[in-house]
């Protein structure tokens, strides 16, 4: 027992002295236990499998003088050697399991709890999936298609699935662009289906928010609620001062659902993106993680809340005839929000009453899609999720929009790039068109800029000639074309194409005849107008000169300053190669790789030639002083050829995700 405990510590020692050799020889930090795993390993290699065999000529005596000191260069040898095996099985496990990829241990029971629950819940899912026929198409062996039965199980699984699946399929019964009618009109039936909380549980978070009884706040308040949707519910209620409003409740534990089940969403698209063909062709991964955002956004009420009061303040400036209601901060927080009532119908289920008071369909849809133009063209913040629950017909006449959790918003920059594309989409000109998106972008380092133009000029050439009938699935093939020629186009004006990609099914259910582009183009010639006007030049020219201004302050005395430093012969002196830090130490990064991979070669080079000599004074009776300076020499190349690769496998990777 003794000598097992001495053996025991004299490796640990041993592997630690060889694990903080290691290290150091590689420059390269590595987390402690795999120093000591490959120090072990190391060490007992050559204990038990180098030394025997090196100094298996002498036997069982001991080296008399004229051999002592071969055998203390051959013992050197083996000890140094077990850091060289240490560097190769860490440069290997580096190699094939990098560091981070594997959770250190102690986190592994941190969050024990939760990993649980998420599992539990990835478990249920899957179960509801494949009890709803569902696997196949998850695994890629059947596509979609129109499958009237497929169409119905994928909306009974997102029903039965929970809060978040329910909006998910809320928001694709929009995406007319990605996915075939069938599964439109099954997921359509999803909007606002959902069992309402009870009166009593409503009433208690609403006092809860507004931090006061109901009967202080409000002179009536219906416990049932108007409509129950996959997130909140609303009640109707009158303030003392008799305004009517409605207060919108978040469902208990939704947003905490809502974290759980999106970290689903995202894992099931990116085995959807891996497995299947359709994933990919329709981004699922992009969705997924748009909708991640938009929906965190959307059980924050108090987000709403300010969104509501921007648009109104935009409303206001323009005298917008469609109107918005006005939030109550005051009585709201991040889970129960109090806004104006307006009394309406959807515009979906619009069409009787459009009938009843003798309003034509195309005007109505015309109007509501000048609002959204104006809304981004203008304001430069607009309703992102325009679903026609979103849209009322009012008592007046009038539209409404309701249910701004979710906007988009365009800079002033971003607004004017929009402009720009949609003149050269107007013009039907290709090179304009490809002008404009690599303006707004990164241009990639290896676009093709001829292919790209054709690829557009064939595109509007197919949707935009004339005898052409145009709809907003040309929005999806214009993304695939961008997608190809890998131009990242900014999210938000993604987020505006979504927007009437979502919009259009709204105008079509109201006028099934509705020509978005045409009305589009009409609505881009009036903004062309607009700012071709005497008044909107100036405005733009005081904008851009004040922009100006502090530039061409400064302008004078640079330009002295460089005259200046002409007359003196100091005009190259500030211009230095490698100013920054970081690009010097690029450089020498680069140098110490090329020097030690030569230095390597070479000693390899040279430990080979010295190997292959038999003649020369002899350190054993089986090995030879030159074969043992080529095998030292062969152990200097191997570390600096480890250190490079090291290098390559460790810290290139760290610096390549610091960026």
């Amino acid at each position: 027992m003794t000598f097992l405990l001495i053996y025991v510590l004299g490796l640990v020692v041993n592997s630690s002295i060889v694990a903080y050799v290691t290290a150091r020889l590689l420059d390269v930090h590595y987390t402690l236990w795999r120093l000591l795993v490959v120090s072990m390993i190391g060490q007992t290699i050559v204990q038990h499998g180098l030394i025997p065999v090196m100094f298996e000529p002498y036997g069982d005596r001991a080296p008399n003088p004229e051999e002592l000191p071969g055998s203390i260069a051959l013992l050197a040898f083996a000890v140094v050697c077990a850091p060289v095996i240490a560097m190769i099985l860490l440069v290997i496990w580096e190699a094939v399991v990098p560091t981070g990829t594997v959770p250190p241990v102690r986190s592994w029971f941190k969050g024990l709890r939760t990993r649980v629950r998420r599992s539990r819940r990835y478990l249920q899912i899957l179960a509801v999936a494949s009890r709803h026929g569902l696997i196949g198409l998850l695994r890629g062996r059947r596509q979609i298609g129109q499958d009237a039965e497929m169409a119905r199980s994928l909306r009974r699984s997102l029903d039965d699935a929970g809060i978040t699946f329910v909006k998910l399929g809320q928001i694709l019964s929009t995406r007319r662009d990605l996915l075939p009618s069938a599964y439109i009109a099954e997921l359509a039936k999803l909007q606002d289906q959902a069992a309402p909380i009870s009166g009593t549980t409503a009433a208690a978070l609403v006092e809860e928010a507004v931090g006061a009884p109901l009967e202080e706040v409000f002179a009536e308040f219906d416990p049932e609620p108007m409509a129950a949707a996959s997130v909140a519910q609303v009640h109707s209620a009158v303030l003392h001062g008799g305004e009517a409003v409605v207060v919108k409740i978040r469902r208990p534990g939704a947003a905490e659902a809502i974290e759980r089940d999106l970290d689903i969403i995202q894992r099931l698209a990116r085995l959807i993106d891996r497995r299947t063909a359709w994933g990919r062709s329709m981004d699922v991964l992009g969705l997924a993680a748009g909708f991640a955002a938009a929906l965190r956004e959307e059980v924050d009420f108090t987000v709403e809340a300010r969104n509501l009061a921007q648009v109104a303040a935009a409303h206001d400036r323009r005298r917008s005839a469609v109107r918005i209601p006005r939030p109550h901060p005051d009585l709201s927080d991040d889970g129960v929000l109090v806004m104006e009532r307006f009394t309406g119908v959807p515009l979906s289920s619009a069409g009787p009453v459009l009938a009843e008071r003798g309003l034509e369909p195309g005007p109505i849809a015309a109007a509501l899609l000048r609002e959204m133009l104006d809304e981004i063209m203008i304001d430069g913040i607009f309703h992102a999720d325009p679903h026609p629950g979103n849209l009322l017909l009012l008592e007046d006449g009038k539209l409404g929009l309701i249910d701004y959790g979710s906007v988009g918003r365009l800079d002033r920059e971003l607004r004017t790039s929009l402009q720009a594309i949609l003149m050269a989409v107007d013009r039907q000109d290709g090179p304009a068109l490809a002008d404009a998106l690599i303006g707004v972008s990164t241009r990639p380092d290896e676009l093709d800029q001829v292919a790209f133009e054709r690829a557009l000029g064939s595109f509007m050439a197919r949707h935009l000639m004339a005898g052409s009938s145009p709809d907003i699935r040309m929005f999806t093939e214009l993304f695939r074309i961008i997608a190809k020629y890998r131009i990242a186009i900014p999210p938000e004006l993604a987020a505006v194409f979504r927007a009437l990609a979502t919009l259009e099914g709204c105008l079509t259910a109201i006028d099934p005849r509705f020509d978005l582009v045409a009305h589009a183009r009409r609505a881009g010639e009036a903004y062309a107008e607009h700012h071709m006007r005497p008044t909107a030049v100036r405005d733009m020219l005081t904008e851009e000169a004040a922009d100006l201004l502090p530039v061409l302050r400064k302008l004078p005395r640079r330009l002295d300053r460089l005259a200046a430093a002409a007359e003196a012969g100091r005009l190259t002196a500030n211009l230095r190669l490698f100013s920054r830090s970081e690009d010097r130490r690029t450089v020498t990064a680069w140098l110490h790789q090329a020097l030690l991979t030569i230095l390597a070669a070479a000693s390899g080079l040279m430990s080979v030639i010295l190997i292959g000599i038999d003649t020369g004074p002899d350190i054993s009776e089986d090995l030879g002083l030159y074969p043992f300076i080529g095998l030292t020499l062969l152990l200097i190349g191997s570390v600096m050829a480890l250190r490079v690769l090291a290098d390559i496998f460790t810290k290139n990777k760290a610096r390549d995700d610091s960026r």
